[in-house]
Protein backbone atom coordinates (compact mmCIF):
# COMPACT_ATOMS: atom_id res chain seq x y z
CA UNK A 1 0.00 0.00 0.00
CA UNK A 2 1.09 3.02 -0.95
CA UNK A 3 1.74 5.70 1.98
CA UNK A 4 0.29 8.37 0.54
CA UNK A 5 -1.06 11.28 4.05
CA UNK A 6 -4.90 11.60 4.61
CA UNK A 7 -6.00 14.56 2.53
CA UNK A 8 -9.19 16.05 2.77
CA UNK A 9 -10.00 16.31 -0.71
CA UNK A 10 -9.60 12.61 -1.87
CA UNK A 11 -12.94 11.92 -3.19
CA UNK A 12 -14.39 8.32 -2.33
CA UNK A 13 -16.51 7.52 -5.56
CA UNK A 14 -19.16 4.19 -5.56
CA UNK A 15 -18.31 1.86 -8.66
CA UNK A 16 -20.38 -1.46 -7.70
CA UNK A 17 -23.01 -2.25 -5.54
CA UNK A 18 -24.50 -5.85 -3.98
CA UNK A 19 -27.51 -5.81 -2.85
CA UNK A 20 -29.61 -8.31 -0.85
CA UNK A 21 -32.98 -7.35 0.55
CA UNK A 22 -36.33 -8.81 1.13
CA UNK A 23 -37.86 -7.47 -1.47
CA UNK A 24 -34.75 -7.87 -4.19
CA UNK A 25 -31.78 -10.09 -4.36
CA UNK A 26 -29.97 -7.52 -7.11
CA UNK A 27 -29.94 -3.48 -7.40
CA UNK A 28 -32.61 -3.26 -10.32
CA UNK A 29 -34.65 -5.78 -8.36
CA UNK A 30 -34.58 -4.03 -5.17
CA UNK A 31 -34.87 -0.84 -7.08
CA UNK A 32 -37.89 -1.41 -8.87
CA UNK A 33 -39.71 -3.28 -5.96
CA UNK A 34 -39.15 -0.20 -3.60
CA UNK A 35 -40.61 2.25 -6.72
CA UNK A 36 -43.99 -0.16 -6.63
CA UNK A 37 -43.81 0.30 -2.90
CA UNK A 38 -43.87 -3.86 -2.80
CA UNK A 39 -43.23 -5.12 0.50
CA UNK A 40 -40.36 -7.90 1.51
CA UNK A 41 -42.28 -8.06 4.83
CA UNK A 42 -44.20 -11.49 5.89
CA UNK A 43 -44.72 -14.01 8.93
CA UNK A 44 -41.95 -16.28 10.03
CA UNK A 45 -42.70 -19.81 8.64
CA UNK A 46 -42.44 -22.91 11.34
CA UNK A 47 -43.66 -24.09 14.42
CA UNK A 48 -40.63 -22.57 16.28
CA UNK A 49 -42.41 -19.41 16.16
CA UNK A 50 -45.44 -20.97 17.47
CA UNK A 51 -46.59 -18.71 20.65
CA UNK A 52 -44.15 -15.67 20.28
CA UNK A 53 -46.04 -12.02 20.41
CA UNK A 54 -44.51 -11.12 16.77
CA UNK A 55 -44.44 -12.71 13.57
CA UNK A 56 -43.31 -10.99 10.86
CA UNK A 57 -40.14 -10.18 9.51
CA UNK A 58 -38.63 -8.94 6.17
CA UNK A 59 -36.93 -12.17 5.02
CA UNK A 60 -34.48 -13.03 1.84
CA UNK A 61 -35.83 -15.02 0.10
CA UNK A 62 -36.33 -17.40 -3.20
CA UNK A 63 -32.20 -17.02 -2.68
CA UNK A 64 -29.50 -20.06 -2.55
CA UNK A 65 -26.24 -19.00 -1.30
CA UNK A 66 -25.48 -22.60 -1.70
CA UNK A 67 -25.21 -22.41 -5.66
CA UNK A 68 -22.55 -19.12 -5.00
CA UNK A 69 -20.09 -20.92 -2.29
CA UNK A 70 -18.67 -23.97 -2.15
CA UNK A 71 -18.95 -26.81 0.20
CA UNK A 72 -16.06 -25.92 2.84
CA UNK A 73 -16.81 -22.60 3.12
CA UNK A 74 -20.84 -23.25 3.40
CA UNK A 75 -19.57 -25.77 6.64
CA UNK A 76 -17.95 -23.05 8.56
CA UNK A 77 -20.09 -19.85 7.98
CA UNK A 78 -23.67 -18.90 9.79
CA UNK A 79 -25.89 -17.48 7.12
CA UNK A 80 -24.96 -13.58 7.04
CA UNK A 81 -21.63 -14.05 6.44
CA UNK A 82 -23.06 -16.09 3.25
CA UNK A 83 -25.34 -13.46 2.60
CA UNK A 84 -21.97 -10.97 3.01
CA UNK A 85 -19.78 -12.83 0.51
CA UNK A 86 -22.53 -12.85 -1.74
CA UNK A 87 -22.81 -9.16 -1.48
CA UNK A 88 -19.44 -8.46 -1.78
CA UNK A 89 -19.03 -10.83 -5.00
CA UNK A 90 -21.81 -9.03 -6.89
CA UNK A 91 -20.72 -5.66 -5.75
CA UNK A 92 -16.90 -6.10 -7.10
CA UNK A 93 -18.49 -7.41 -10.25
CA UNK A 94 -20.74 -4.77 -10.44
CA UNK A 95 -17.49 -2.65 -10.55
CA UNK A 96 -16.25 -4.52 -12.77
CA UNK A 97 -13.03 -5.37 -10.04
CA UNK A 98 -11.45 -8.31 -10.61
CA UNK A 99 -8.81 -8.24 -7.16
CA UNK A 100 -7.02 -10.60 -8.80
CA UNK A 101 -5.57 -8.26 -11.22
CA UNK A 102 -5.05 -5.78 -8.68
CA UNK A 103 -2.31 -5.22 -5.81
CA UNK A 104 -3.68 -6.80 -2.84
CA UNK A 105 -2.20 -4.10 -0.34
CA UNK A 106 -4.05 -1.73 -2.43
CA UNK A 107 -7.57 -3.56 -1.59
CA UNK A 108 -9.59 -3.20 1.93
CA UNK A 109 -12.84 -4.11 3.38
CA UNK A 110 -14.65 -2.56 5.86
CA UNK A 111 -17.67 -3.94 7.75
CA UNK A 112 -20.39 -3.24 10.34
CA UNK A 113 -22.66 -6.01 12.13
CA UNK A 114 -24.72 -6.01 14.97
CA UNK A 115 -25.92 -9.41 15.97
CA UNK A 116 -23.13 -11.82 15.25
CA UNK A 117 -24.05 -15.35 13.42
CA UNK A 118 -26.56 -16.60 15.45
CA UNK A 119 -27.57 -19.37 13.56
CA UNK A 120 -24.49 -21.10 13.58
CA UNK A 121 -24.44 -20.44 17.01
CA UNK A 122 -27.56 -21.77 17.92
CA UNK A 123 -27.09 -24.93 16.20
CA UNK A 124 -23.66 -25.56 18.11
CA UNK A 125 -24.92 -24.89 20.90
CA UNK A 126 -27.49 -27.24 20.66
CA UNK A 127 -25.05 -29.91 20.23
CA UNK A 128 -23.19 -28.99 23.24
CA UNK A 129 -26.52 -29.24 25.33
CA UNK A 130 -27.59 -32.73 23.85
CA UNK A 131 -24.87 -34.57 22.38
CA UNK A 132 -21.58 -32.85 24.23
CA UNK A 133 -18.94 -30.60 23.23
CA UNK A 134 -16.84 -33.24 20.93
CA UNK A 135 -19.48 -33.01 18.42
CA UNK A 136 -19.61 -28.63 18.70
CA UNK A 137 -17.87 -27.48 15.01
CA UNK A 138 -14.36 -26.14 15.65
CA UNK A 139 -15.83 -23.43 13.00
CA UNK A 140 -17.38 -22.01 16.24
CA UNK A 141 -14.69 -20.37 17.31
CA UNK A 142 -15.34 -17.76 14.55
CA UNK A 143 -18.34 -17.75 12.82
CA UNK A 144 -20.28 -16.20 15.58
CA UNK A 145 -18.03 -13.40 15.74
CA UNK A 146 -19.30 -9.65 14.21
CA UNK A 147 -15.57 -9.26 12.37
CA UNK A 148 -15.62 -12.61 10.48
CA UNK A 149 -17.89 -10.89 7.54
CA UNK A 150 -14.57 -8.73 6.67
CA UNK A 151 -12.49 -11.41 7.58
CA UNK A 152 -14.14 -14.28 5.29
CA UNK A 153 -14.41 -11.32 2.42
CA UNK A 154 -10.75 -10.43 2.80
CA UNK A 155 -9.32 -13.94 2.27
CA UNK A 156 -11.64 -14.97 -0.61
CA UNK A 157 -11.13 -12.25 -2.69
CA UNK A 158 -7.19 -11.74 -1.19
CA UNK A 159 -7.64 -7.93 -0.20
CA UNK A 160 -4.78 -7.12 2.31
CA UNK A 161 -5.12 -3.81 2.62
CA UNK A 162 -6.77 -2.28 5.81
CA UNK A 163 -9.33 -4.23 7.04
CA UNK A 164 -12.22 -3.25 10.31
CA UNK A 165 -15.79 -3.99 11.51
CA UNK A 166 -17.42 -1.46 13.03
CA UNK A 167 -20.20 -2.33 16.17
CA UNK A 168 -23.07 0.26 16.80
CA UNK A 169 -26.35 -1.40 16.37
CA UNK A 170 -27.90 0.52 12.76
CA UNK A 171 -25.77 3.42 12.89
CA UNK A 172 -22.79 0.88 12.48
CA UNK A 173 -24.10 0.54 8.91
CA UNK A 174 -22.75 4.54 8.23
CA UNK A 175 -19.72 4.32 10.23
CA UNK A 176 -18.11 1.30 7.98
CA UNK A 177 -18.89 3.69 5.00
CA UNK A 178 -17.34 6.82 7.03
CA UNK A 179 -14.48 4.34 7.73
CA UNK A 180 -14.05 3.04 4.35
CA UNK A 181 -13.43 6.67 3.08
CA UNK A 182 -10.78 7.70 6.09
CA UNK A 183 -9.43 4.58 4.44
CA UNK A 184 -8.96 5.40 1.24
CA UNK A 185 -7.46 9.30 1.91
CA UNK A 186 -4.68 7.43 3.86
CA UNK A 187 -3.39 5.89 0.45
CA UNK A 188 -5.61 2.40 -0.34
CA UNK A 189 -7.09 2.58 -3.81
CA UNK A 190 -10.65 0.41 -3.42
CA UNK A 191 -12.53 -0.74 -0.21
CA UNK A 192 -15.63 -3.03 -0.18
CA UNK A 193 -17.59 -0.84 2.46
CA UNK A 194 -21.43 -1.82 4.25
CA UNK A 195 -23.34 -4.47 6.34
CA UNK A 196 -25.42 -7.04 6.37
CA UNK A 197 -27.31 -8.77 9.70
CA UNK A 198 -29.28 -11.84 10.03
CA UNK A 199 -30.61 -13.06 13.03
CA UNK A 200 -34.41 -14.40 12.63
CA UNK A 201 -33.54 -18.11 13.78
CA UNK A 202 -35.65 -19.16 16.80
CA UNK A 203 -32.67 -18.19 19.37
CA UNK A 204 -32.35 -14.90 17.46
CA UNK A 205 -35.57 -14.19 17.10
CA UNK A 206 -35.87 -14.28 20.78
CA UNK A 207 -33.35 -11.88 21.40
CA UNK A 208 -34.71 -9.19 19.63
CA UNK A 209 -38.01 -9.73 20.90
CA UNK A 210 -36.58 -8.82 24.45
CA UNK A 211 -35.97 -5.13 23.26
CA UNK A 212 -39.12 -4.72 23.65
CA UNK A 213 -39.26 -2.52 20.45
CA UNK A 214 -40.71 -5.41 18.21
CA UNK A 215 -43.88 -4.53 16.50
CA UNK A 216 -46.69 -7.06 17.30
CA UNK A 217 -48.96 -6.36 13.83
CA UNK A 218 -50.11 -9.61 11.71
CA UNK A 219 -50.47 -7.52 8.39
CA UNK A 220 -47.42 -6.74 6.85
CA UNK A 221 -48.19 -3.90 5.03
CA UNK A 222 -49.37 -1.87 8.56
CA UNK A 223 -47.11 -3.91 11.28
CA UNK A 224 -44.28 -0.96 10.84
CA UNK A 225 -45.39 2.45 10.29
CA UNK A 226 -42.36 4.86 11.24
CA UNK A 227 -43.85 8.52 11.30
CA UNK A 228 -47.18 7.14 11.82
CA UNK A 229 -49.63 8.04 14.46
CA UNK A 230 -50.33 4.40 14.64
CA UNK A 231 -46.95 3.09 14.74
CA UNK A 232 -46.00 0.73 17.30
CA UNK A 233 -42.77 -0.43 16.87
CA UNK A 234 -40.67 -2.02 13.73
CA UNK A 235 -40.48 -4.80 12.16
CA UNK A 236 -36.95 -6.62 12.04
CA UNK A 237 -35.46 -8.03 8.98
CA UNK A 238 -32.18 -9.57 6.98
CA UNK A 239 -29.85 -8.22 4.34
CA UNK A 240 -27.95 -4.84 3.95
CA UNK A 241 -25.74 -4.03 0.69
CA UNK A 242 -22.07 -4.19 0.21
CA UNK A 243 -20.50 -0.97 -1.82
CA UNK A 244 -16.99 -0.62 -3.42
CA UNK A 245 -15.83 2.51 -3.04
CA UNK A 246 -12.61 3.70 -4.88
CA UNK A 247 -10.48 6.86 -4.96
CA UNK A 248 -11.04 8.62 -7.90
CA UNK A 249 -7.42 8.26 -9.71
CA UNK A 250 -7.45 4.46 -8.55
CA UNK A 251 -10.76 3.88 -10.50
CA UNK A 252 -10.26 5.77 -13.44
CA UNK A 253 -6.62 4.07 -13.68
CA UNK A 254 -8.36 0.89 -14.17
CA UNK A 255 -10.55 1.66 -16.85
CA UNK A 256 -13.66 3.07 -14.97
CA UNK A 257 -15.62 6.39 -16.61
CA UNK A 258 -18.29 7.03 -14.38
CA UNK A 259 -19.55 6.01 -10.89
CA UNK A 260 -23.12 5.75 -9.07
CA UNK A 261 -22.39 8.46 -6.83
CA UNK A 262 -19.71 10.13 -3.76
CA UNK A 263 -20.01 9.46 -0.35
CA UNK A 264 -19.37 12.92 0.40
CA UNK A 265 -19.77 13.80 3.77
CA UNK A 266 -19.78 11.66 7.06
CA UNK A 267 -20.08 12.46 11.03
CA UNK A 268 -21.45 10.69 13.73
CA UNK A 269 -22.33 11.46 17.76
CA UNK A 270 -23.22 9.97 21.07
CA UNK A 271 -26.36 10.54 22.46
CA UNK A 272 -25.50 12.37 26.09
CA UNK A 273 -26.77 9.74 29.00
CA UNK A 274 -29.90 9.46 30.33
CA UNK A 275 -31.71 12.02 32.48
CA UNK A 276 -29.05 14.51 30.69
CA UNK A 277 -30.61 17.92 29.99
CA UNK A 278 -28.45 18.17 26.61
CA UNK A 279 -29.95 17.27 23.72
CA UNK A 280 -29.66 13.98 21.54
CA UNK A 281 -26.82 14.02 19.33
CA UNK A 282 -28.31 13.26 15.52
CA UNK A 283 -28.98 16.96 14.94
CA UNK A 284 -25.84 17.51 15.79
CA UNK A 285 -24.34 14.75 13.76
CA UNK A 286 -26.59 15.77 10.74
CA UNK A 287 -25.14 19.32 10.78
CA UNK A 288 -21.21 17.92 10.54
CA UNK A 289 -22.07 15.66 8.23
CA UNK A 290 -23.30 18.28 5.85
CA UNK A 291 -20.56 21.13 6.58
CA UNK A 292 -18.11 17.69 5.98
CA UNK A 293 -19.70 17.60 2.80
CA UNK A 294 -19.21 21.59 2.22
CA UNK A 295 -22.52 22.10 2.04
CA UNK A 296 -25.20 23.64 3.82
CA UNK A 297 -28.44 22.65 5.06
CA UNK A 298 -30.50 23.97 1.75
CA UNK A 299 -28.29 21.84 -0.47
CA UNK A 300 -30.27 18.71 0.74
CA UNK A 301 -32.39 17.49 -1.63
CA UNK A 302 -33.91 14.39 0.42
CA UNK A 303 -33.26 12.89 3.65
CA UNK A 304 -34.00 8.81 3.73
CA UNK A 305 -34.40 8.60 8.02
CA UNK A 306 -33.70 6.00 10.57
CA UNK A 307 -37.37 5.07 10.82
CA UNK A 308 -37.62 3.64 14.68
CA UNK A 309 -41.23 3.12 14.06
CA UNK A 310 -41.83 4.04 18.07
CA UNK A 311 -43.68 6.72 18.89
CA UNK A 312 -41.11 8.41 21.19
CA UNK A 313 -38.06 7.85 18.99
CA UNK A 314 -40.16 8.71 15.96
CA UNK A 315 -40.60 12.21 17.37
CA UNK A 316 -37.20 12.62 18.62
CA UNK A 317 -35.93 11.73 14.60
CA UNK A 318 -38.57 14.26 13.80
CA UNK A 319 -37.12 17.13 15.51
CA UNK A 320 -33.75 16.54 14.90
CA UNK A 321 -34.29 16.66 11.00
CA UNK A 322 -36.98 19.73 11.82
CA UNK A 323 -34.38 21.57 13.53
CA UNK A 324 -31.99 21.36 10.55
CA UNK A 325 -33.78 21.91 7.53
CA UNK A 326 -37.16 23.53 9.01
CA UNK A 327 -40.52 21.91 9.28
CA UNK A 328 -41.72 20.49 5.84
CA UNK A 329 -38.35 21.36 4.75
CA UNK A 330 -36.81 18.78 3.01
CA UNK A 331 -38.17 15.97 1.27
CA UNK A 332 -38.54 12.97 3.08
CA UNK A 333 -38.44 9.00 2.37
CA UNK A 334 -38.82 5.96 4.67
CA UNK A 335 -37.96 2.74 2.50
CA UNK A 336 -37.25 0.75 5.48
CA UNK A 337 -40.64 0.00 5.86
CA UNK A 338 -40.62 -2.28 2.82
CA UNK A 339 -38.27 -4.26 4.35
CA UNK A 340 -37.75 -3.77 8.32
CA UNK A 341 -35.01 -2.53 9.84
CA UNK A 342 -31.72 -4.50 9.10
CA UNK A 343 -30.04 -3.47 11.87
CA UNK A 344 -26.11 -2.82 10.21
CA UNK A 345 -27.35 -3.69 7.15
CA UNK A 346 -30.37 -0.82 6.72
CA UNK A 347 -28.16 2.38 6.51
CA UNK A 348 -26.27 0.69 3.37
CA UNK A 349 -29.16 -0.37 1.97
CA UNK A 350 -30.41 3.13 2.08
CA UNK A 351 -27.29 4.19 1.02
CA UNK A 352 -27.60 2.04 -2.24
CA UNK A 353 -31.66 3.75 -2.82
CA UNK A 354 -30.15 7.24 -2.56
CA UNK A 355 -27.57 6.17 -4.83
CA UNK A 356 -30.18 4.99 -7.28
CA UNK A 357 -32.66 8.30 -6.81
CA UNK A 358 -29.53 10.34 -7.68
CA UNK A 359 -29.17 7.99 -11.20
CA UNK A 360 -33.11 7.88 -11.40
CA UNK A 361 -34.31 11.29 -10.31
CA UNK A 362 -36.83 9.54 -8.06
CA UNK A 363 -37.30 9.66 -4.32
CA UNK A 364 -38.77 6.24 -3.44
CA UNK A 365 -42.04 6.41 -1.22
CA UNK A 366 -42.61 4.59 1.88
CA UNK A 367 -45.11 1.84 2.08
CA UNK A 368 -48.47 2.24 0.92
CA UNK A 369 -50.32 2.43 4.30
CA UNK A 370 -48.15 4.94 6.17
CA UNK A 371 -49.87 8.22 7.23
CA UNK A 372 -47.70 11.18 7.77
CA UNK A 373 -48.83 11.99 11.53
CA UNK A 374 -48.88 16.06 11.01
CA UNK A 375 -47.31 16.40 14.70
CA UNK A 376 -43.83 15.30 13.04
CA UNK A 377 -44.14 18.18 10.55
CA UNK A 378 -42.36 16.14 7.83
CA UNK A 379 -42.51 16.36 4.08
CA UNK A 380 -43.09 12.46 4.17
CA UNK A 381 -42.91 10.92 0.23
CA UNK A 382 -45.54 8.55 0.02
CA UNK A 383 -48.11 6.92 -2.59
CA UNK A 384 -46.03 7.34 -5.61
CA UNK A 385 -42.35 8.04 -6.36
CA UNK A 386 -41.38 11.74 -6.89
CA UNK A 387 -39.65 12.82 -9.87
CA UNK A 388 -37.30 15.68 -8.90
CA UNK A 389 -33.91 16.86 -9.60
CA UNK A 390 -31.50 15.32 -7.41
CA UNK A 391 -27.77 16.93 -6.38
CA UNK A 392 -27.30 15.87 -2.49
CA UNK A 393 -29.11 13.30 -0.10
CA UNK A 394 -28.93 12.51 3.60
CA UNK A 395 -28.99 9.02 5.35
CA UNK A 396 -29.28 9.31 8.78
CA UNK A 397 -28.90 6.26 11.31
CA UNK A 398 -29.29 5.94 14.91
CA UNK A 399 -28.42 3.04 17.00
CA UNK A 400 -29.19 1.08 20.66
CA UNK A 401 -26.98 2.29 23.16
CA UNK A 402 -26.77 6.69 21.41
CA UNK A 403 -25.00 6.07 18.41
CA UNK A 404 -26.03 8.71 15.94
CA UNK A 405 -24.40 8.77 12.20
CA UNK A 406 -25.18 10.56 8.85
CA UNK A 407 -23.63 10.21 5.75
CA UNK A 408 -24.04 12.53 2.51
CA UNK A 409 -24.56 11.18 -0.87
CA UNK A 410 -23.46 13.27 -4.23
CA UNK A 411 -23.73 12.34 -7.75
CA UNK A 412 -23.64 10.68 -9.87
CA UNK A 413 -21.03 12.07 -11.85
CA UNK A 414 -18.26 11.10 -14.65
CA UNK A 415 -14.65 10.88 -13.31
CA UNK A 416 -13.34 13.77 -14.70
CA UNK A 417 -12.08 15.17 -11.28
CA UNK A 418 -15.25 17.64 -10.91
CA UNK A 419 -17.88 17.23 -8.44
Amino acid sequence: MSAVPETGDTRAIVTGIGVLAPNGCTVEDYWSAVLAGRTGIAPLRGEHYDGYPARLAGQVTGYDTAERLPPGLLQQTDRVTRLALAAAEDALADAGADTRQLSEYDLGVVTANATGGFEFTHVEIQKLWTRGPEYVSVYESFAWFYAVNTGQISIRHGLRGPGAVLVAEQAGGLDALGQCRRVLRSGTGLVLGGGLDSALDPWGWVSQLAGGRISAGTDPSTAYLPFDDRARGYVPGEGGAILVLEREEFARARGVSDSYGEISGYAATFDPAPGSRRPPGLARAIRLAVADAGLTPADVDVVFADCAGVPELDAAEAEAIVSVFGPYGVPVAAPKALVGRLYSGGPPLDVVTALLALRDSFIPPCGPALRPDPRHRLDLVTGLPRHARLRHCLVVARGVGGFNAAVVISGPNRLTGDT
